[in-house]
């Protein structure tokens, strides 16, 4: 049986606590936990991409993800200094090792580092789909980015993990 891997990107203090009104986090947050909780009870894996590019010393606290999204103890993390997490990190090689065959998308940028990581996975060979409702931006660019491209919901994972046929 393949695995599924949820990635979760960029859910960052310092991109997100100043806007989480105006993205809409709390309700993402919601998904992308439901999720990763259904995938982690059913022996699939949660990666969550931390983007490092703009560290300093002065700064390390706000590259911690924000407290609304769950981290376990078990869960997968990379560290990525390209919008692309797939560029340059180990996260292929992690991920394949974990026999991931499907990779489900989510977080902080639907059109940016989002977005080309879902290409990044395709590229790679990856079955890849975005969370429905587990991305982040304001409401038009969610919309625009998710339009034309393959998008999961909640209940379809839980069916698939139920089933096993994932």
């Amino acid at each position: 049986m393949e695995k599924i891997a949820l990635l979760v990107v960029d859910m960052q203090r310092l991109f997100l606590e100043d806007h989480m009104e105006k993205f809409e986090v709390a309700r993402a947050c919601e998904y992308i936990n439901h999720v990763a909780d259904q995938l982690r009870t059913n022996g699939h894996c949660v990666v969550h991409v931390q983007d490092v590019e703009d560290a300093r010393e002065d700064n390390a606290a706000q590259l911690d993800f924000i407290p609304e999204v769950h981290v376990e103890a078990n869960d997968l993390h990379v560290k990525k200094m390209h919008s692309n997490a797939f560029w340059q990190t180990e996260l292929e090689q992690m991920i394949r090792d974990q026999g991931v065959g499907m990779v489900i998308v989510s977080g902080f940028s639907a059109d940016q580092c989002v977005l080309f990581t879902y290409n990044g996975a395709i590229e790679r060979g990856f079955n890849t789909v975005m969370l429905e409702k587990g991305i982040v931006s304001t409401p038009e660019v969610v919309t625009m980015t998710t339009r034309d491209r393959h998008m999961i919901s909640y209940p379809v994972i839980e069916f698939m993990v139920r089933r096993g046929n994932a």
